[in-house]
C-alpha cells in the first residue's frame, strides 16, 4: 500500500480537468532524460487510454538509448518543428509540465507554454517551483518524476488501465534517476511501485540492457581517456572529470555517450563528491553534473556556485563560460564546502 503523497485537492482538481480536456499536451526539460522522457511518455499513454488527444513536446534531442520506449517516435521536438508545436501549445485544453521546477527548464519553449491559456499542471520533484502552474504537484523526498506519474494514476483510480507500454516508460524514468536504484532510492515504497509494474508484464532486466548495455565503441574509447585524465583531491574526498567539444569530436560524441559518467569517481575509497564538466556542443556554456554519497549535500554546491539545485546525492548546474572559468569555481567550492566533505 502506498502512502498518500500528493493532497487529495490536486487530485480532484486534476480528475475534474481530465473529464472536460480533450487536447493535452505534456511538456519537459531541455535535453530530456530517462525520467524526463519515462515521465512524459508514461503519462501520456495513460492519458491516451482515456481516449485524449495526446502530443509530447520536449525542447530539444534526447540520448539514442531511449529511443527504443513505445511513443517516442510521436514525441515532437521544438527547436525542430516549432511551428506544428506552438499551435498544439496554444490549442491545448490541459498543458502537463513534467520534471521541471521553473519555465526556463523549457528554452525556447518557456513563452509559448507561459503564455497559453491552457490549464496547467506541474508534476515534478524538484525543489523550490515556481507558480506558473494551478495545480503543483511538486514534492522533492520522491526520487522521480515517473514515480510521481505512476502515484497519480493510482491516486485517480486507474491503476487497472496502466498497460505494459506506460509500466515500461514509468520503471525505466525510475531507473535513471537512481542510477539503477543506487541512489535517493532507500524508500521502500519504491519497491512496492516496482512489483506493481513487474505485474504488468515489464521485463526490468531487458530494461537495462536497453538503457545501458547499448552504447558505441566510441562510448567506452572516451569513458577510458575521460578516467585516464580524472583529477583526485584526496584533502577534500572529491573528483573531476571533465570533456571539451574537441575531445567529444575525437570521440565521434553523440548525445547521451557520457551519460554516468559522473558516478563513476564515486567508486574509488574515500572520494565522496564527484563533478563533471563537459562543454556544451550546442551552446556556449559548460553544463555541470554533481553526485555525491552520504549526507554531503551537492545540491548546495550546484545552487550556490553552478545557478542549478536538484537533490542531495544528485544535481546539475551550467557555468557561462569558459571551462577555465568552471574549473575556478570547482576549485572555489571544494574550499567552501571542505569541512562538510571531511566530516565523517
Amino acid at each position: 500500500m502506498l502512502s498518500k503523497v500528493i493532497d487529495q485537492a490536486n487530485v480532484d482538481r486534476f480528475e475534474r480537468w481530465l473529464g472536460k480536456a480533450e487536447n493535452i499536451v505534456i511538456v519537459t526539460h531541455v535535453s530530456p532524460d530517462g525520467d524526463a522522457i519515462g515521465s512524459s511518455l508514461g503519462l501520456a499513454h495513460f492519458l491516451e487510454s482515456q481516449d485524449k488527444n495526446v502530443h509530447v513536446i520536449v525542447p530539444n534531442g534526447f540520448p539514442d538509448f531511449l529511443r527504443w520506449m513505445n511513443g517516442v517516435q510521436q514525441i515532437l521536438r521544438y527547436d525542430k518543428h516549432q511551428d506544428e508545436a506552438d499551435c498544439l501549445i496554444a490549442g491545448a485544453d490541459v498543458i502537463c509540465c513534467v520534471d521541471f521546477n521553473c519555465l526556463k527548464r523549457i528554452d525556447a519553449m518557456a513563452k509559448p507554454v507561459g503564455e497559453s491559456s491552457a490549464r496547467k499542471v506541474l508534476i515534478d520533484h524538484h525543489l523550490d517551483p515556481e507558480s506558473f502552474c494551478q495545480i503543483t504537484i511538486s514534492h522533492p523526498h520522491i526520487a522521480s518524476a515517473s514515480e510521481l506519474v505512476f502515484r497519480l494514476i493510482c491516486r485517480l483510480g486507474y491503476f487497472e488501465d496502466i498497460t505494459m507500454e506506460c509500466a515500461e516508460c514509468i520503471y525505466t524514468g525510475m531507473m535513471t534517476d537512481t542510477g539503477g536504484f543506487t541512489y535517493n532510492s532507500n524508500n521502500p515504497e519504491i519497491y512496492y511501485i516496482i512489483s506493481q509494474l513487474l505485474s504488468k508484464g515489464i521485463d526490468k532486466d531487458q530494461i537495462y540492457r536497453n538503457v545501458f548495455h547499448t552504447y558505441s565503441e566510441g562510448r567506452l574509447r572516451l569513458m577510458g581517456h575521460v578516467l585516464s585524465h580524472m583529477h583526485v583531491y584526496p584533502d577534500f574526498r572529491s573528483a573531476l572529470i571533465t570533456l571539451t567539444k574537441k575531445e567529444q569530436n575525437r570521440f565521434n560524441y553523440v548525445r547521451g555517450d557520457s551519460e554516468g559518467f559522473v558516478n563513476l569517481p564515486l567508486q574509488m575509497k574515500n572520494v565522496v563528491f564527484s563533478v563533471f564538466l563537459r562543454e556544451d556542443t550546442e551552446k556556449d556554456m559548460i553544463k555541470v553534473s554533481l553526485r555525491s554519497t552520504g549526507d554531503f549535500p551537492c545540491n548546495q554546491v550546484a545552487s550556490e556556485f553552478f545557478g542549478g539545485g536538484g537533490h542531495l546525492n544528485a544535481s546539475g548546474g551550467e557555468v557561462y563560460g569558459s571551462m577555465d572559468e568552471a574549473l575556478q569555481l570547482f576549485k572555489e567550492a571544494l574550499v567552501k564546502f571542505q569541512p562538510l566533505l571531511l566530516k565523517k
